[in-house]
C-alpha cells in the first residue's frame, strides 16, 4: 500500500543524511497511522459480526413460523402429497440465508486479513522505532549514518500464506451448519406432515 510504505529519500533527507528527531517522527507517524487503522478494521469485524447474529436470529425466526404454520395447519389442508411446498420455501430460505451468510463472512475475512496486516505493519514500524531509539541514545551525530537510514524503510507487510487456512476453516464450519439445518428442517417437515 502506498500509505503504509515510506520512501526516505524523497521526504527525509536534509544535507546529505536524516536527522534523527525527523525519523523518529516519521516512524511515530507510521506507527500512529497503522494503530488507528487497525482500530478502524476492529470496529468494521465487529459490526459485520453483529450483522451476521441478526441474520442468524432472522433466520431462526422464519425457520420457527414456518414450523409453527406446518404444525398448525388443519389436517385436511396440509397432507403428505403437499410436502413439496413447506421444502421448497425451507430451500428458498437457506439460500438466501447462505448468500447473506457469505457476504457478510466475506466481509468479515477481508477485515481481518487487512487488520493483520497492518498489525504486522504496525509490529515492524515499532521494533524500527525502538532500534532508531537505541542508535540515538548510543550516538552523539544528529545525522543518519549509512546503515540507518534503512531502518525508515517500512512496507506493508503480509501474512504468510497459512493465516488464509482460518478463513476457510470459517466457511467450512458455516456450511456445515447450514447443511445440518437443511437437513433438519426438511427432515422435520417430512415427519410433520406425513406422520
Amino acid at each position: 500500500m502506498a500509505e503504509a510504505s515510506f520512501d526516505h529519500r524523497q521526504q527525509y533527507h536534509h544535507a546529505g543524511g536524516v536527522a534523527k528527531e525527523t525519523a523518529v517522527q516519521a516512524l511515530n507517524s507510521i506507527i500512529q497511522l497503522h494503530f488507528e487503522k487497525t482500530l478502524e478494521k476492529k470496529r468494521g469485524v465487529d459490526a459485520q459480526k453483529k450483522e451476521l447474529w441478526k441474520l442468524f436470529q432472522v433466520f431462526f425466526l422464519f425457520l420457527a413460523v414456518v414450523f409453527s404454520a406446518q404444525v398448525q395447519a388443519p389436517p385436511g389442508r396440509l397432507q403428505c402429497r403437499h410436502c413439496w411446498a413447506p421444502i421448497a420455501l425451507l430451500s428458498l430460505g437457506h439460500l438466501v440465508y447462505y448468500v447473506a451468510v457469505a457476504q457478510t463472512l466475506r466481509c468479515i475475512n477481508g477485515l481481518k486479513y487487512q487488520r493483520r496486516c497492518h498489525k504486522l505493519t504496525l509490529a515492524l514500524a515499532t521494533d524500527r522505532l525502538k532500534q532508531l531509539k537505541m542508535r540515538v541514545g548510543h550516538g552523539n551525530s544528529a545525522q543518519m549514518e549509512e546503515g540507518e537510514e534503512e531502518l525508515l524503510e517500512v512496507h506493508y507487510q503480509e501474512p504468510p500464506e497459512s493465516y488464509l487456512g482460518k478463513f476457510k476453516r470459517n466457511w467450512a464450519l458455516h456450511f456445515g451448519f447450514l447443511l445440518c439445518t437443511f437437513a433438519v428442517a426438511v427432515s422435520s417437515s417430512v415427519v410433520i406432515l406425513c406422520f
